[in-house]
């Protein structure tokens, strides 16, 4: 099957002595939606910044769609949209322009890249404030502006490192779904969170790791089956009669908030939308009352 990132042996290892990577192994094939998981500091960024060019490896081999890192820079590079998660963008520039200047760096001709540029802001829900200065966005605008700039550039691998960082829930899922249609449009998505639950979502496989070794690689499905329950905290306009979520043994916290425990496999966005139908509140966010990702490490560390 073609894969669409292959890494061997992988080692970097800084000036300064740090072992970042030792020795990973990981293979994504073309087509999937694959989340990389780990702490700060676990060795995630490293290995993106060595597929797109930024680091340079210690030792070992990877290669993006067969094209080598080391030999076939140019066409690997090319293979790839990254959107980081620090914001990289001119502040004062156009949120038009910071889309097409990107498109001009990859040869794209302007008339092609300008339509294209159109359909992805719309799409992204930015088209409004297409000659805004980028500075005026929200954090979850900047982030949906990320997406699009690595977009344009027509990717085969799209990087998402912690995508939805800073966005509210409404705007995660329409992110959600959008992510979801592309990945079934034949796009390769490669993500970094620390949100279980969008791993869950969105993702078939998941590798872990962890002082730069991978401690686990499997699909999403046997990973979260580890954990048999989890509890939400959600935040709504006002609580009001949740006599209907018993069944989802959900706890009024205070006016505003209210708790709900969830059997694994759960689809949340779903019940989500249920609840707000069926309670007439308004759900402003939501987020485990624990780590989730921190109690899937404890339970693979046993």
């Amino acid at each position: 099957m073609n894969q669409a990132i292959s890494i061997s042996n992988l080692v970097k290892t800084y000036a300064n002595g740090t072992e970042a990577l030792k020795g990973i192994d990981l293979q994504v094939e073309a087509g999937d939606f694959f989340a990389l998981l780990g702490a700060n500091g676990a060795g995630k960024t490293t290995i993106i910044g060595i597929l797109t060019g930024l680091v340079n490896k210690t030792g070992g081999q990877a290669s993006v769609f067969g094209h080598d890192i080391d030999h076939e820079h140019n066409a690997a590079k090319r293979m790839i949209g990254v959107v980081p998660q620090e914001m990289n963008f001119n502040q004062f520039e156009k949120v038009e322009d910071i889309v097409l200047t990107e498109a001009g760096y990859f040869g794209i001709p302007r008339a092609e890249a300008a339509s294209e540029c159109e359909q992805l802001l719309k799409r992204l829900e930015l088209w409004e404030k297409k000659s805004q200065p980028s500075r005026n966005l929200s954090g979850g605008m900047k982030r949906r502006l990320m997406i699009a700039r690595a977009l344009i550039t027509r990717p085969r691998l799209l990087i998402l490192d912690e995508p939805t960082a800073g966005v509210d829930v409404e705007l995660r899922y329409s992110m959600w779904d959008y992510l979801r249609d592309l990945n079934r449009n034949g796009l390769t998505v490669l993500l970094t969170t620390h949100y279980l639950e969008e791993v869950e979502q969105m993702c078939r496989n998941a590798a872990m790791i962890k002082d730069g070794k991978i401690i686990t690689n499997d699909s999403v499905r046997n990973l979260v089956g580890i954990l048999e329950k989890e509890t939400y905290v959600v935040h709504v306009d006002r609580v009001t009669d949740i006599g209907p979520l018993a069944d989802i043994n959900a706890q009024r916290v205070d006016d505003n908030t209210f708790t709900m425990e969830l059997s694994k496999g759960t689809d949340i966005a779903a019940l989500l939308n249920k609840v707000s139908q069926s309670t007439g509140m308004s759900i402003r966010d939501f987020r485990p009352q624990g780590n989730r990702m921190e109690k899937l490490f404890l339970e693979l560390l046993k």
